[in-house]
């Protein structure tokens, strides 16, 4: 449905900017192509592409609302005031101002790791010399 939605509202967008780029302007751009064809001139010409506008326009408006709709169907209601089940209770205090760079922060939120380097052996002691 929404696919569907979605293609009949790009069809409408193109139909609105062709429809817009051929109304006469006020300094004469697009418009006023300088072609002498007698169709469509003067005030018909007028009144068929506002009206073509205002419906586009409308159509427009329209699918917009229906696609946001049909979007906030599929959005399970939740309230801001819960926590998030997923988050565990270590990530619920409160963060430092400050907390240092963002490297500072990974190392925070990761904890001990095990890819973190050992601390160097202390060096085993020297065995007794034997004197021969």
């Amino acid at each position: 449905m929404q696919s569907v939605l979605i293609v009949i509202h790009i069809l409408i967008v193109i139909a609105l900017v062709a429809v817009v780029l051929l109304q006469r302007s006020e300094g004469g751009a697009l418009g006023s192509g300088g072609s002498t064809s007698s169709f469509m001139t003067g005030r018909g010409q007028a009144n068929a592409l506002s009206r073509a506008t205002a419906i586009l326009a409308a159509m427009f408006f329209a699918t917009s609302l229906l696609m946001s709709i049909i979007a906030g169907w599929s959005r399970a209601p939740r309230s801001i005031l819960e926590k998030s089940p997923e988050a565990p209770a270590s990530q619920t205090a409160p963060q430092p101002i400050n907390p240092g760079n963002i490297l500072d922060q990974l190392k925070q939120l990761q904890g001990p790791s095990s890819n973190a380097p050992a601390a160097p052996a202390a060096p085993a002691p020297a065995a007794p010399e034997q004197k021969p």
